[in-house]
């Protein structure tokens, strides 16, 4: 179901509130992605989101000066973006204003924003564009292999973490159609076969009052050991899943945990009283354990083995 306004300033962009918007750790992985986009490759504007049935609806930006780009919906083959898309390759132009290679369905929200250089990266996975990242200045800047290159690790990392939830999901609805331990209403697993039906209508309740706690808490050490439980509870009654161990220290934990709010190495720094050098060290130590290329790559590798929310 959508609810569709028409803004009076942007006539033509379209705002909509979607019921199945994206799952909150894919929104939090765009957003993470995009700071990641801005660090990496020193665009003032970054933004992006993710594609549904041929459009990608942005929902997560850094560097803005006005709410143009927030919701503007970009079809497929329209604007550079949707040429990225249909392409499945980057693609940049550094006079957008003028550009002849693309059409200018979206002059109003780009302009609104005075971006002269627009980079536009495709969120690929299996062949399918998921998503589209983008990067900006309000200035002509040439293309350089260094931010094409970081753009696109970032890209790939973000379309992982997609995978990894579409894996989730996959599983969920395994989950529903086939009922297990804390959300049957079927015969119980042996595991809870001895647990009486009010008390697990408890636990199933007081897992979906974890859930929401851990959503809002903004304290990362809360939010990781509230994150850590909920994990717990869903274990009831099912066996060890097999997991890629990956023993990281405490203080590489401590730098993951503050990157994963968006924090530079500088504020990480000053966060953990510690030299930034060291702070470097420990993030490419944890980098290396998890397999990432990036810092958006490890954070989003941590959280799926469940060593930080």
């Amino acid at each position: 179901m959508l609810g569709v306004r028409l803004p009076s300033q942007y006539p033509r962009k379209l705002v909509v509130s979607m019921t199945h918007s994206p799952h909150p750790d894919l929104q939090r992985a765009l957003a993470d992605a995009v700071a990641e986009f801005a660090r990496e490759t020193a665009f003032p504007l970054t933004f992006g989101g993710f594609e549904a049935a041929g459009v990608t609806t942005v929902t997560a930006m850094t560097g803005n000066h006005t709410d143009s780009l927030q919701g503007l919906r970009v079809e497929h083959s329209r604007g550079l973006g949707g040429r990225a898309m249909s392409e499945v390759r980057p693609r940049i132009t550094s006079d957008y204003a003028h550009s002849p290679l693309i059409t200018h369905d979206y002059d109003l929200e780009i302009g609104a924003e005075r971006v002269r250089t627009l980079f536009a990266v495709p969120v690929v996975l299996a062949g399918d564009v998921r998503g589209v990242l983008y990067g900006a200045t309000r200035t002509a800047v040439r293309p350089q292999t260094r931010f094409v290159q970081a753009g696109v690790a970032i890209a790939r990392a973000l379309a992982q973490e997609v995978k990894f939830q579409d894996e989730v999901a996959r599983r969920v609805a395994e989950t529903v159609s086939r009922p297990g331990p804390l959300h049957s209403h079927g015969p119980p697993d042996a595991g809870l076969a001895a647990i009486p039906s009010g008390i697990l209508e408890e636990l199933r309740a007081g897992h979906a009052e974890l859930r929401q706690i851990a959503a809002e808490t903004g304290e990362p050490e809360t939010r990781a050991r509230l994150a850590a439980l909920e994990r717990r509870l869903m274990r009831l009654g099912s066996p060890a899943p097999e997991v890629d161990q990956v023993q990281l220290a405490p203080r590489e934990l401590d730098v993951l945990i503050h990157a994963a709010t968006g924090l530079k190495n500088q504020e990480i720094a000053v966060a953990l009283a510690l030299a930034e050098s060291t702070v470097k060290s420990y993030m490419k130590t944890a980098m290396t354990k998890l397999g990432a290329s990036t810092r958006h790559a490890a954070v989003a590798a941590a959280r799926r083995r469940g060593l930080i929310s």
